[in-house]
């Protein structure tokens, strides 16, 4: 008698242990691709929270920290106030460092009993003076003003006035911000104002723009279109040379809400008070960083 054999069973059981360990396998590929996706989402904030908070900085820790999780909660949370803790670089606390974690769900590798996975994120953004500022108008501002160098200055949300008066033959603080020679012509200047020079304005001397030109008509209506409004304005602490040749040392760069102007002949001024602000700029490093006027960018840093 022949004995046969029937593996018709082992194959359908065979069968279904690779099915199950494919379909194992391929969720498994899904929800990785999910959670690599969420990591990289935690990362995008956490750069941002620290970013935001920065913009306090070295100010007030405090409110960095609430700015911090405050963006964090706007965009899915993760960030508590244990997972922020602050530094000095160039100023104490003017850095600051997050850390974020988050539950990723798993939908389909549950069948591997994979319930989900924990992504984490950290960040650290510093606020800093700038070698180089964007937007920059073209007036400069004195060192000497008693709003930035009097005692317990620079001195912030004060009212105070501007005088664009003569430092030379020709020159009454109009600088060629972009680095150019000779007379700009007063739509330019205008539009420097309106919407600052759209370029990045290194430490450096700087050729003044000879003549009154605040008096021009373009000018005035920008400034009016400004009043109300912050502009970042050049802070020089020398001149040299005369008439044409005369050039400003451009030594940081200061905030200044305007509030009104007056221009008459070779007399004017402008109205308003110095302010802290956050502009678009780039760091210097701790020795070439600018004096602290205020003024500082965000960028965020290893």
């Amino acid at each position: 008698m022949t004995i046969r054999s029937d593996n018709r069973g082992q194959t359908t059981v065979l069968t279904l242990v690779f099915m199950t360990v494919l379909l194992g396998m391929a969720a498994l590929v899904l929800d990785v691709g999910s959670w690599y996706r969420a990591d990289r989402a935690l990362q995008q904030t956490a750069d941002s929270a620290a970013l935001a908070g920065a913009q306090a900085l070295p100010q007030s820790s405090g409110d960095a920290t609430s700015l911090a999780i405050e963006y964090a909660g706007k965009n899915g949370g993760g960030l508590s106030s244990g997972g922020i803790s602050f530094s000095g670089q160039q100023l104490a606390n003017d850095t600051i460092k997050v850390n974020m974690t988050k539950q990723a769900p798993g939908f389909f590798s549950s069948v591997l009993g994979l319930n989900g996975a924990t992504v984490g994120a950290h960040a650290s953004a510093r606020a800093g003076t700038m070698s180089q500022a964007q937007y920059v108008a073209p007036i400069g501002v004195d060192e000497k003003h008693p709003m930035l160098s009097g005692s317990g200055c620079p001195c912030f949300d004060q009212p105070t006035t501007l005088d664009l008066q003569k430092v030379g033959p020709g020159a009454f603080r109009i600088l060629n911000i972009d680095g150019s020679r000779g007379g700009t012509g007063q739509q330019t200047l205008s539009s420097w104002i309106m919407s600052g020079f759209d370029g990045y304005m290194p430490l450096d001397w700087y050729n003044s723009d000879s003549g009154a030109k605040f008096n021009a008509s373009e000018v005035k209506a920008a400034l009016t279109a400004r009043i109300g409004t912050e502009l970042l304005f050049p802070v020089y602490r020398a001149i040299q040379g005369q008439g044409t040749n005369l050039q400003y040392e451009v030594i940081g760069w200061v905030g200044f809400h305007l509030t009104g102007f007056s221009g008459n002949g070779n007399n004017g001024t402008l109205n308003g008070w110095f302010t802290r602000v956050i502009w678009q700029g780039i760091q210097g490093s701790s020795g070439s960083a600018s004096p602290n006027f205020g003024a500082r960018s965000v960028q965020l840093v290893d």
